[in-house]
């Protein structure tokens, strides 16, 4: 997978999005399927690279009908800093809770839970996330229900992980200790390539 961030020369107008979406969409779900990762009953993480942020951005176009350069090179400068940079692994973390009152309880005992969000491969130290880079997302009563979290690599670490080493993928916080150890193997190739 590229490392490369989206131009606007990687885009679809919108009239040729329209007639590529349905295929493009399709393509795009089952990549996802192989970045997607539960850890515990509560957070899902959505590890993206240049495909999901292309969607994205190809979305987003579509939804507020931008075709004007000005507002396409904004919806660019948004969504690149989530393309990996091959040293690293970028996702989108969502603490999810169906009903609005547990998931304000929730989230109220989980303030700093971004920052207690580690990946491993086997072999070397854990890697926490450096979280939320664009803006804070928690207060002094809450965290944020989504956060925007970067694990920076080692070179030994990336060179481990391409050659089979497993991965893990936890959380540390207090009131949320859970780990999906190690990643399944759809996963772990797809995050390999995210690698350079």
């Amino acid at each position: 997978m590229s490392t490369k961030k989206l131009q606007r020369d990687d885009l679809y107008s919108l009239e040729r999005y329209a007639e590529v979406r349905p295929e493009f969409r399709q393509r795009v779900m089952a990549h996802k399927k192989n970045r997607r990762v539960q850890v515990g009953p509560h957070a899902t993480f959505y590890f993206e690279d240049r495909l999901t942020m292309h969607y994205q951005v190809q979305e987003m176009l579509r939804a507020e009908r931008i075709y004007e350069a000005a507002g396409i090179q904004e919806e660019l400068d948004a969504y690149n800093p989530l393309i990996p940079d091959g040293c690293n692994w970028k996702a989108t973390f969502m603490m999810e809770y169906e009903d609005p009152e547990e998931r304000a309880r929730e989230l109220a005992q989980l303030i700093g839970v971004e920052d207690k969000v580690w990946m491993q491969v086997a072999g070397h130290d854990r890697v926490y996330a450096v979280a939320d880079e664009d803006l804070e997302r928690e207060n002094a009563e809450k965290t944020s229900s989504v956060h925007f979290l970067r694990f920076e690599l080692t070179p030994a670490m990336a060179a481990d992980a391409k050659d089979g080493a497993a991965i893990a993928l936890g959380i540390d916080q207090p009131n949320y200790r859970h780990a999906t150890a190690p990643l399944p193997d759809n996963v772990r190739a797809s995050l390999v390539e995210d690698l350079a």
